[in-house]
């Protein structure tokens, strides 16, 4: 039996502000197996979750995070913005895709930190565009990493050499069912982002992939249960368990 994993976008951004442990926990309860966040450092190195590099869009200050303490996010948001560690802390036990946007060689060796230090190593994956990837495989040889991809144009092979992604994380208007057979062949995971409509998401369903991740993720497990298809952990001969596999 075909199984596809749902990765709840930055949580459950519906419900819930995204990137905030309610977010995140929301997507686990709306039948999510992986939950894809955010994160990039405070000007003192605490990697935090925020997508943007400014805090004016969720939390209405104008200030860079770069620019700022963790602890004066803390004071400024009221504690709503998660530091990583708490983020895997309350997600214990289960699968975290780490978004890395404009990460530096710094960014990345700050997060692999939080990451080993957490004991979150095997449940935590990568994604990126190519810069951040290859930063993240020169400071880990085993990372599990979701190269990000956004056109038609393939990845130079030597590209893929360096980066040795399982993933291929492709948004989702690009794919179809000859690309993603294509990428199979290769040997390669393919996932989609982000797919909020029942007809994007039954398209790519149809078309084959191995991951979503969506902002409406409880959508995307009944579009799951609607193709026939099963979560991970529910493979024939599988345990359900909350250490979810990628695929």
């Amino acid at each position: 039996m075909r199984t596809v994993t749902a990765v709840g976008h930055r949580g459950d951004p519906y419900r819930f502000r995204e990137n905030t442990l309610a977010s995140l926990l929301s997507a686990f309860a709306s039948g999510a197996d992986a939950v894809e966040l955010d994160v990039r450092l405070t000007r003192d190195g605490v990697p935090l979750l925020l997508h943007d590099a400014t805090l004016a869009r969720l939390w209405e200050i104008d200030a860079r995070l770069g620019d700022v303490t963790a602890e004066d996010v803390a004071r400024r948001t009221g504690g709503g913005v998660p530091s990583l560690a708490d983020a895997l802390g309350a997600t214990s036990g289960r699968r975290v895709m780490i978004d890395l946007p404009s990460a530096t060689a710094r960014t990345v060796r700050a997060v692999l930190g939080v990451v080993r230090d957490s004991g979150a190593t095997s449940r935590v994956y990568y994604c990126a565009g190519a810069d951040a990837m290859l930063a993240v495989r020169a400071q880990d040889p085993d990372a599990e990493i979701a190269l990000t991809w956004t056109t038609l144009a393939p990845p130079r092979p030597a590209l893929l050499d360096v980066v040795r992604p399982r993933w291929l994380n492709y948004r989702f208007g690009l794919l179809d069912a000859g690309l993603v057979a294509s990428l199979h062949r290769a040997g390669y995971l393919v996932s989609a982002w982000t797919p909020d409509t029942r007809r994007s998401l039954r398209r790519l369903l149809a078309a084959g992939v191995d991951s979503v991740t969506s902002n409406r993720v409880g959508v995307a497990c009944e579009e799951r249960t609607r193709a026939g298809l099963v979560p991970p952990s529910l493979r024939p001969g599988d345990a359900a368990s909350g250490d979810v596999a990628a695929s």
